[in-house]
């Protein structure tokens, strides 16, 4: 519910900085890619944190009531509108994206320690699976509703719903037993950062595909006649979710490394598609497969995190992986802006794509030479 509130502004505020503020793409990049900034530098450590030493519960509320206050900014954003003075508008939008990097930060790192908490390290794989379903799920529903909410209400519709819907989730999380915290001494968050180094390499290079989706793939239907992008977003959602629930299992058993290295190359087929679509269903395909691929990788990126990760720590470590998903998503998308102003829209799928590939190459690195903390037997296998 929360990642729905959130999910709702993805088709709409591109196109709300891009026409109703009259900025270009790099401006649009930026206001997009800001909330990753936040959550890599103060988000994802906190909420780690706070997961590890007071419970994964309290940092699902404590998102949550954040996602609230995104939606109350964007109000904000809104009064402070003036026609031909972008500015004030632009800087509070910019603040509010920099709220949601945070509130993201402590329900996705609440969700994952949590749920690991529960079922146990040898599941990794699959509470990263259930928990990227919802995640993508939301977002797969969020941007057709939003795009619905927009066209009957406006912007404000989308900060209304984004103020109300969280408010409703914490209500339910309110009333679900919590774990208790761990009372072992836990290392320094940097220090957790340098024992899942790699499997972060690899989530940020294949994270650039996704990124560029969110933040472009609006504009590219708007410029290419293809009128909006919702399905665009639906078909990113529906083939992570797809690609969950018929290989879900596999990062537990075959190993993350393994998985992460075919799947990446799937994404980076996916990117192709779209950098060549000649139409919007061709579009939507290369959303899926790129949907499908990173859903893996990042499930496999994620298994071969929590076993090179101290088991005090796996809040910090859920959150110092996704560290490096915000370092691709906070570049993606200003990098993205200016390579667009250069070469067009296309241009940022073909970037997705060779850094998926980058991406491969890592995940063999893995397979050849194994961390030797990632000697666990993988669930099933003994």
């Amino acid at each position: 519910m929360g990642f729905l509130a959130m999910g709702m502004a993805l088709p709409v505020l591109p196109r709300h900085v891009n026409g109703a503020l009259g900025q270009g793409t790099l401006i649009v990049g930026v206001v997009m890619g800001a909330q990753y900034l936040s959550a890599c530098l103060l988000g994802r450590a906190w909420a780690g944190e706070v997961a590890d030493a007071r419970g994964p519960r309290r940092a699902m509320l404590a998102g949550l009531l954040g996602a609230c206050v995104v939606g109350a900014v964007y109000l904000a954003s809104l009064a402070v509108e003036a026609p031909g003075r972008p500015g004030a508008s632009l800087a509070v939008l910019v603040g509010a994206r920099l709220v949601t990097g945070v509130a993201e930060s402590f329900i996705i790192t609440g969700a994952l320690s949590w749920g690991i908490a529960r079922v146990g390290p040898a599941h990794a794989g699959k509470v990263i699976g259930w928990v990227g379903m919802a995640l993508f799920g939301a977002y797969a529903a969020g941007a057709p509703l939003g795009a619905a909410l927009w066209q009957r209400f406006g912007f404000a519709g989308i900060a209304v719903a984004t103020l109300v819907v969280p408010l409703l989730a914490a209500g339910i999380v309110a009333r679900i037993p919590g774990i208790a915290p761990g009372t072992q001494r836990r290392p320094p968050f940097w220090r957790v950062l340098g024992a899942i180094r790699l499997p972060g390499l690899g989530l940020t290079l294949c994270s650039v595909g996704y990124a560029v989706i969110n933040a472009f793939v609006a504009l590219l239907f708007v410029q290419r006649g293809w009128g909006g992008a919702a399905l665009a977003f639906t078909a990113l959602g529906g083939g992570f979710i797809l690609a969950r629930v018929v290989a879900g299992h596999l990062p537990d058993q075959l190993g993350g490394a393994r998985v992460a290295a075919v799947c990446v190359a799937i994404e980076a087929v996916g990117q192709g598609l779209i950098w060549l679509a000649p139409g919007p269903v061709w579009a939507c395909a290369g959303a899926a497969l790129t949907g499908a691929g990173y859903a893996l990788a990042f499930q496999g990126f994620g298994v071969e995190a929590v076993r090179r990760a101290p088991p005090q720590s796996r809040g910090a470590a859920m959150g110092g992986y996704v560290v490096f998903q915000d370092i691709a998503m906070g570049l993606s998308a200003p990098l993205g802006g200016a390579l667009a102003i250069q070469a067009g829209l296309g241009a940022v799928y073909l970037a997705g794509a060779v850094a998926a590939l980058g991406s491969a190459v890592l995940a063999v690195g893995m397979l050849r030479r194994p961390h030797p903390s990632a000697g666990e037997a993988p669930a099933g296998k003994g």
